[in-house]
Formats: C-alpha cells, structure tokens, sequence
C-alpha cells in the first residue's frame, strides 16, 4: 500500500462516517476486510509510523487545549484521531499545531479526539481476515518522551500563549 492509498482510504471511510469516529472505525475495518492482509499490515504500518510521528510536546499542547487537559491515554488516542482526520489536518498540525484552529470546521471534546478505536481497526481487520493477531510492524519504538519542549502542566496562560488561535477558538472559556 503506497502513502496516497493510505490517506485515500482513510478519508473516503472518515468523508463516509460523516466524521463520527466509531462510524469511521466500523467502516474502515469493513473496507480493510477486503483487502489480503499483506496490506492490511501495510496500512497499520503507514498508520502506526503516523501516530509515531505525533509523539511531540507541541502536538500534546494542542491535544489539551482542545479536550480541556489531555493524560497519556488520551492523548494516544488523539494522536489516533488526528491521523484519522486525513493527510491535510495531520501534516498541518504536525506543522503548526496551533493551525488546527483553522483547519478544523468543528471540535466537540465529547466525540472528536477519541481515535482508540480507529486505532485499532487494522488489528480488528486483520484478526477476522486471519484469525491472528497483527504481527509486529518492525517500527522502532517511539522514544520515551515525545520531541521537543513540554509546556507546564496545568497552566493555561502558557497554552493559550502556546497556541493562541486554537485558545481563542476551542479554548476551555469557549466552552
């Protein structure tokens, strides 16, 4: 699977779900399930390099101005979710995370940035094609602390400084 097909078939199963995250899951695993499990591995690969790429400091920051505070858990799964939002949002926010202000038309903290379960559909795909669990990606493990310069915890002048437009747009106060 090349990176275009990767992205196209995430945004037509993402465009088809009309963004809802569990509709996107259950549709992806339902279009990965077509496909031979040689390139269902290539898609968990394409996706797992992704949320990789987004193990940064920055990316967090953005994470917790939008879902009013982000632990390690939820951040994975927005990590999960900013992929499933296609190629232009997840290499605009790897860019500049404070973009997602203008990239996203809408955030509601209740259903967006909860990606686990698109995180998971390659794994739930490949099992029913196979009957087997994924096999190992051969990725390197991320390393143990994300790339770049953490913001304090818990402070919100620092994030507001940090990401003025995603602040002033989906900050808690908007709420």
């Amino acid at each position: 699977m090349h990176e275009t097909e990767f992205w196209e078939l995430v945004d037509s199963t993402r465009e088809a779900a009309g963004g809802d995250p569990v509709d996107h899951a259950e549709l992806l695993v339902d279009r990965l399930t077509r496909l031979d499990p040689d390139t269902v591995v290539d898609f968990a690969r394409h996706f797992e390099a992704r949320v990789n790429r987004a193990w940064r400091w920055d990316v967090w920051g953005a994470a917790r101005v939008l879902l009013d505070g982000a632990d390690d858990d939820a951040f994975d799964s927005f990590r999960c979710w900013l992929v499933g939002q296609g190629r232009k949002v997840f290499e605009g926010a790897l860019h500049d995370p404070d973009s997602l202000a203008d990239l996203l038309e809408d955030f509601d903290p209740e259903v967006d940035g909860e990606g686990e379960d698109i995180g998971g559909a390659a794994d739930e795909a490949y099992e029913r094609l196979t009957g087997l669990e994924l096999p190992d990606l051969g990725l390197p493990d991320p390393p143990r602390e994300p790339e770049g310069t953490p913001l304090p915890s818990g402070d919100d002048r620092a994030l507001a400084a940090a990401f003025p437009r995603l602040w002033e747009r989906f900050g808690p106060q908007r709420g």
